[in-house]
């Protein structure tokens, strides 16, 4: 069982309650800090730090020798993938019946922090496959739907998921790709863009309207596998995150059977919005690992690197940096765990989701950007790896709602809170 968070508030002592003996104010609070009404946000599972631990082994240990390589070529290397399914990373919140790991929403979020102190790509397909893909089937997936593709998912198949088209990308309900009912399929016809994980996949959750007269009420979730007939078009060049395939994908005449759609018909819309606010929480996790790596890697060079007779990180200024960026992501990774938390106790996360994503993007941004500069020359090379996280961090201010659209949200439940 997952641990849970203290309540925001208790009830006020009255006067004659308050006046306690020293002694008996310390029993008091000793008890009260050791009671399970109370834990940090840094307090997680057995679990839960048993698969951040093992994560943390396998990025270091496997991932990290092929980072490198993988960002100059652009591709994903199969052995990385094939690691993530052996180590049970692709299905952490699948039930055991279907495969997966059984784990918490928290355990997948600490999953892909740890892999993006390594190489954010990574962490981008663990992070759509299991908080957009895996979590869409499990929620809204009929017993059926789940029977068929779960398994699969869990073990040995990428998963993407398929919202954004080129009309619709902030304004994600502007879709165009359209499923026509034919007897017992529907007819898929359309173009996606921007999917992650496109290259890897072979399942696909694909948005699609059943009736363009009703706008987005008749946006409908499909499960595709590749063999359907998905096309796998044009493959972005992109700033950052090179290793992740980002693809544009083209559906001609696609044979759907009406058992692979996921949810109700008409009701694609609510999977979209519910689920974008999740994985919001995911990229969240994904900015303050990122964060923490070029930290790691920035810092251990500075106190090697000697100026005017003494360690560059020695000199105040860049130990009032240090020190700055730090705090900030520390801000962010709370932010995340708070966000994870209230999820995870089916509570309104949907603000905080938006603050984690919005704050830890520019946080990651910073300290990015920052550890370049601490390094210096070295640090604006790519044989260090330091400027590649600076260029992933970008993505961040971008994908799953840009940080305009985070604000706007933000300021949303300000004006229901404050007007």
């Amino acid at each position: 069982m997952l641990s849970r968070l203290a309540p925001v508030a208790r009830a006020a002592p009255s006067v004659a309650k308050r006046a306690f003996s020293v002694s008996a104010t310390r029993a008091y609070n000793t008890e009260y800090r050791t009671s399970e009404k109370t834990q940090s946000l840094h307090n997680f599972s057995d679990e839960e730090i048993m698969l951040r631990d093992t994560v943390r082994k396998y990025a270091e240990e496997v991932i990290a020798p092929k980072v490198y390589e993988m960002d100059e070529s652009e591709v994903m290397d199969k052995d990385v993938i094939q690691g993530l399914f052996d180590n049970g990373l692709m299905g952490i919140e699948i039930p055991e019946e279907y495969s997966g790991a059984g784990m918490s929403f928290t355990g997948a979020i600490l999953a892909v922090e740890e892999i993006s102190r390594v190489d954010p790509s990574v962490a981008v397909l663990v992070d759509v496959h299991n908080t957009l893909v895996n979590t869409v089937v499990r929620h809204h997936g009929s017993d059926a739907i789940k029977e068929k593709w779960l398994p699969g998912l869990a073990t040995d198949t990428v998963g993407s998921f398929c919202l954004t088209e080129p009309a619709a990308g902030s304004d994600a309900f502007g879709l165009l790709t359209t499923a026509k009912e034919d007897g017992d399929h529907y007819i898929l016809n359309g173009t996606k863009m921007w999917i992650s994980n496109s290259g890897e996949a072979g399942t696909f959750l694909v948005f699609a309207n059943v009736d363009p007269s009703k706008g987005y009420k008749g946006i409908t979730c499909f499960a595709v596998s590749k063999d359907m007939g998905v096309e796998i078009a044009k493959k972005e060049q992109k700033l950052g995150i090179r290793a992740s395939s980002t693809c544009v994908l083209n559906f001609d005449n696609i044979r759907v059977p009406k058992e692979n759609i996921v949810g109700e018909v008409g009701k694609g819309y609510k999977i979209a919005i519910e689920i974008l606010n999740e994985g919001r929480i995911g990229i969240a996790a994904q900015m303050i690992g990122l964060a923490q790596g070029a930290f790691e890697k920035a810092l251990p060079y500075t106190y090697q690197r000697k100026q005017f007779g003494k360690a560059v990180g020695d000199f105040q200024g860049m130990g009032f940096q240090f020190a700055d960026i730090a705090t900030q992501i520390e801000a962010a990774k709370l932010m995340t765990y708070n966000a994870a938390r209230l999820k995870e106790e089916g509570r309104v996360f949907t603000k905080e989701a938006a603050m984690a994503k919005y704050f830890a993007s520019v946080v990651a941004q910073r300290a990015a950007g920052a550890a370049i500069e601490w390094c210096g020359g070295v640090g604006f090379t790519r044989d260090t790896g330091i400027e590649k996280f600076w260029r992933d961090s970008k993505i961040g201010a971008i994908y799953e709602g840009t940080s305009n659209i985070q604000l706007e949200t933000i300021a949303k439940f300000l004006k229901k809170q404050y007007a």
